[in-house]
């Protein structure tokens, strides 16, 4: 059984990444080895994860790969860990209709118990009914305890804890409110890890103190044990791998299976930096050594590719130095082997971006926008890709402040839109996807590097 805790509040910009990173980071300290986990689509905030605890901090979203895989996946991410953190998304009910794939559903498909993080600004009695309609909303989400954040003094902190006295709910920490403290932000929320890692641990480890001094660790630890057992096996990415080589016909990938014969390099740095853990390990389990290389500073391609791998970021942030890196967009450019970019990747393969020459692969240009595109995406494949075929059903995630205008056909179509170019071995959209939710990918990606 893994302990686990669901860091969760009433809305979002409650100061919940703060709570549960520094609690994480506190933990740690406490000599406790934890497993992070993101309720939700977020590629941000599991860095942030993963930099407090030393593993990869992965994703728990039951639209992306189906709620029956949530819980195996969080038994896989937790796996020899004595306590698992799972941060939640926006408010604790907030998600699609009937609050599916919100974190109240998360909370219930792995059985855990919720702390609250209420943001106290503002507030002293009102606080207790807040808690108190929370708490009462679904009586399947079990909230164990409440944590006041942005707390103003003493006499605030009092005035909270005696409203809540008869709440049933206890206070587990008060948080004071502590400028500075903050992780680093922009347009599109916090700022990747690898973009700025000296400063990130050091908000870290200022958030795991914060969290240490003003939070009843025992307590919350207690709570976690609370969790009863959960049934049925871990996901396992050499099964699943197996499974759809049989699955999707591409039987001569079984010789392969688990022995890493096909170089597959994916890029990184601090200008891809999205990316789910297990992508690499369905990869690696269909047979592929994965090369993580850097655009920003690579000329070239790690040698022997035989397949590449762009996913999204922020090349948008970065703009000069990738146009700059011209051996290595010639190299791209000419590369023969199967191509799979996402959001920023796609960005990177187009002619320009915001008028900075990129490598030139699709023939497109893309720009900022001052409009947000979000959002889950429920899309037919319309043509044979790298990783898919004509008439699947893929579940993705849209996340982005730029446009490109794509030429050619889509390849994604959803009620009330369209998205993605495929043209030989190349496919590019703006549409991230998780591979556990579509893992016959891996195999016939790994299966077009020949």
């Amino acid at each position: 059984m893994v302990a686990r805790l669901v860091v969760a509040a009433p809305s979002s910009g409650a100061g919940k990444t703060t709570i549960a990173t520094g609690l994480m980071a506190a933990l740690v300290d406490a000599g406790l080895t934890v497993s992070p986990h993101k309720a939700g689509p977020d590629y941000i905030d599991p860095g942030y994860h993963a930099l407090a605890t030393g593993r990869p901090g992965r994703n728990l979203d039951p639209f992306l790969t189906g709620e029956e895989l949530v819980a195996p996946l969080f038994r896989h991410g937790a796996r020899d860990a004595d306590i698992a953190i799972v941060e939640g998304v926006m408010g604790l009910f907030d998600g699609l209709p009937d609050g599916y794939a919100s974190t109240a559903h998360v909370a219930r498909l792995i059985d855990a118990p919720v702390v609250l993080v209420v943001d106290a600004t503002g507030q002293g009695q009102s606080v207790a009914a807040l808690v108190h309609g929370f708490a009462g909303f679904d009586t399947r989400v079990r909230i164990g305890g409440v944590i006041l954040n942005r707390v103003g003094s003493d006499r605030h902190e009092e005035v909270c804890r005696a409203a809540l006295d008869h709440s049933g709910v206890p206070v587990l920490g008060v948080v004071r409110r502590t400028p500075g403290i903050e992780t680093p932000s922009r347009h599109l929320g916090l700022i990747p890890v690898a973009e700025r890692r000296r400063e990130a641990l050091e908000a870290v480890a200022r958030l795991g103190d914060l969290i240490a001094a003003g939070c009843d660790l025992k307590a919350l630890v207690r709570l976690a044990h609370t969790a009863p057992a959960l049934t049925g096996e871990p996901w396992s990415p050499e099964a699943a791998a197996a499974q759809n080589a049989t699955k999707t016909g591409e039987h001569r990938l079984g010789h392969r299976l688990g022995h890493r014969t096909t170089k597959v390099a994916v890029a990184g740095g601090p200008a891809f930096t999205f990316g789910y853990a297990e992508q690499t390990e369905l990869l690696e389990a269909a047979g592929a050594e994965v090369v993580p290389f850097d655009p920003l500073r690579d000329e070239r391609l790690p040698d022997g590719t035989r397949g590449l791998i762009l996913p999204g970021g922020f090349p948008e942030m970065h703009v000069h130095d990738l146009a700059a890196n011209e051996p290595l967009k010639r190299e791209i450019a000419a590369f023969e082997g199967p191509i799979l970019a996402e959001c920023g990747g796609l960005l990177y393969l187009t002619r320009e971006l915001d008028g900075h020459p990129m490598v030139g692969r699709v023939d497109a240009t893309s720009r900022m926008s001052p409009r947000l595109t979000l959002g889950y995406r429920d899309a037919v494949v319309t043509r044979d890709t790298v990783i898919g075929r004509t008439g699947e059903r893929v579940r993705g995630h849209e996340f982005h402040r730029t446009v490109t205008d794509l030429p050619g056909e889509r390849v994604y179509r959803w009620r009330g839109g369209a998205d993605g170019y495929a043209a030989g071995r190349i496919l590019a959209s703006y549409l991230h996807l998780h591979w556990a939710g579509t893992p016959e990918a891996a195999t016939r990606f790994v299966k077009e590097c020949g």
